[in-house]
């Protein structure tokens, strides 16, 4: 029996699916497994129990081929790193490390071309041409890029709790949401958790800056306004890859959890982009994780 795994590793979660040809054996969530610089094995080890979780609920010991999609590997040192881990977990027969944005890509367009956008804890857009290329946009990590992500949005929400409590900004129902955030409900409590929580940690937040903008708070409505210009830009900044001559419409798919349908982010981030008349948006919701999948029973053709 052929057995393929396809794992999404982001920063906030790590959806993993174990098939059997065409039929779900398993489908599990997990802690984060993105890559940071230097975390590469303790990536794996959050990876590798996660699919340990898959391959016990389909009773199997090993898979024959696992592909993982991981937010932070687009450079070769964390992505040979991560699949060094991971073969040393003893998961699958073979096992191949690709970007976050491959299997995003995968799960659109198989090999054709297309533009995807994604926000989770972290940001980046890709475009696959027709010649096969793919072209990265952002992507940078949370001190260099990451605009519109989850991780900025948390940011720009607690900077507008403190220039609240300072009196240099407009007072806002964030400050109330985001007390609530901090072990102690307390602003000191607030400060010291925020200095060494992990980007996955503030992107966290990002629900509670989204819900009170929909709820009318002006100064939450500004901060998603913002990333929603971010993450447009993205994928503006693509546009001229694929030729001012070309005929037919650009695909652009949304991926990431804060453009899935139930989040406030992606009516503001779509509104900006069915202004390009360029673009036909993909409204149905996108599965990384099954472009993985794809991408492990390719391997085993």
């Amino acid at each position: 029996m052929s057995t393929f795994v396809g794992v999404d590793a982001g920063g906030s979660k790590t959806s993993v699916l174990l098939a059997d040809g065409a039929k779900v054996l398993a489908r599990v969530t997990g802690a984060p497994g993105a890559v940071r610089p230097g975390r590469a094995l303790q990536a794996a080890s959050r990876i590798a129990a996660a699919v340990r979780r898959a391959l016990t609920e389909a009773r199997l010991l090993e898979a024959g081929v696992l592909v993982v999609g991981a937010a932070g590997v687009g450079r070769e040192p964390e992505r040979g790193e991560l699949k060094q881990g991971l073969r040393g977990e003893r998961l699958a027969a073979r096992v191949e490390v690709t970007g976050d944005l491959d299997i995003a890509l995968e799960a659109a367009f198989g090999s054709g071309a297309g533009i995807v956008l994604l926000s989770g804890t972290g940001s980046v857009a890709a475009a696959r041409t027709a010649d096969g290329v793919v072209h990265r946009r952002g992507g940078y990590g949370w001190q260099m890029g990451d605009e519109g992500s989850g991780y900025a949005i948390g940011r720009a929400g607690l900077i507008a709790v403190a220039q609240a409590r300072d009196g240099r900004g407009k007072p806002t129902s964030l400050s109330d949401a985001l007390l609530a955030h901090a072990p102690q409900r307390d602003f000191g409590e607030l400060v010291r958790w925020s200095s060494t929580a992990e980007p996955g940690e503030i992107a966290a937040l990002a629900p509670l800056v989204l819900a009170a903008a929909a709820g009318g708070d002006a100064v939450a409505k500004t901060i998603v306004a913002s990333a929603a210009d971010e993450l447009a830009g993205l994928v503006a900044s693509l546009l001229p890859l694929f030729g001012g001559g070309a005929k037919g419409r650009i695909e652009l798919a949304l991926a990431g959890g804060n453009l899935a349908p139930e989040r406030g982010l992606r009516a503001p981030v779509l509104a900006k982009l069915h202004k390009t008349a360029r673009l036909s948006i993909r409204e149905a919701p996108l599965d990384p994780a099954e472009g993985a999948l794809a991408l492990a029973r390719r391997l085993s053709a």
